[in-house]
């Protein structure tokens, strides 16, 4: 299990802890990171909105039983304020058929008495290569 200060750091250290802990397989350890709340959410590429710590558990336990899944996120964006943060990353991959696709996952964290904790993780699969680090670079909608 992570240390007292990796659970009560920032958000951004519980996210480390979340990636550490999914590359590792260790489903204890990402269920420790997750707010106590039942209202809890996980949404895995392709899949249904799963709410709750028992669900979302038995996801992860499927997901890892073929052991760790060697994520790491790159090209953080981060939107945050005293209670909450949000992060948006790119998690890059391969589509089983071999074609190029890369992962985009939402991570929503609240402060909470025990520290920071995971709300909302949801991840999609975007067609095509990873994007480039577009740092500064605006779009408009």
């Amino acid at each position: 299990m992570k240390s007292v200060k990796e659970l009560n750091g920032s958000a951004a250290e519980v996210e480390t802890a979340f990636y550490d802990a999914l590359n590792r397989a260790d489903l204890d350890a990402l269920m420790a990171l997750w707010a106590d709340d039942e209202e809890i959410v996980c949404i895995h590429p392709g899949g249904a909105r799963l709410i709750g710590h028992a669900a979302i558990r038995a996801s992860w336990e499927a997901v890892l039983a073929g052991g760790g899944l060697h994520i790491r996120p790159t090209q953080l964006h981060e939107t945050h304020n005293l209670m909450s943060s949000v992060h948006t990353v790119v998690e890059g991959s391969t589509a089983s058929e071999g074609t190029p696709a890369h992962l985009l996952a939402t991570n929503i964290y609240v402060k909470t008495p025990r520290g920071w904790r995971i709300v909302l993780h949801h991840v999609s699969i975007a067609p095509g290569s990873a994007p480039t680090d577009a740092a500064g670079a605006q779009i408009l909608h």
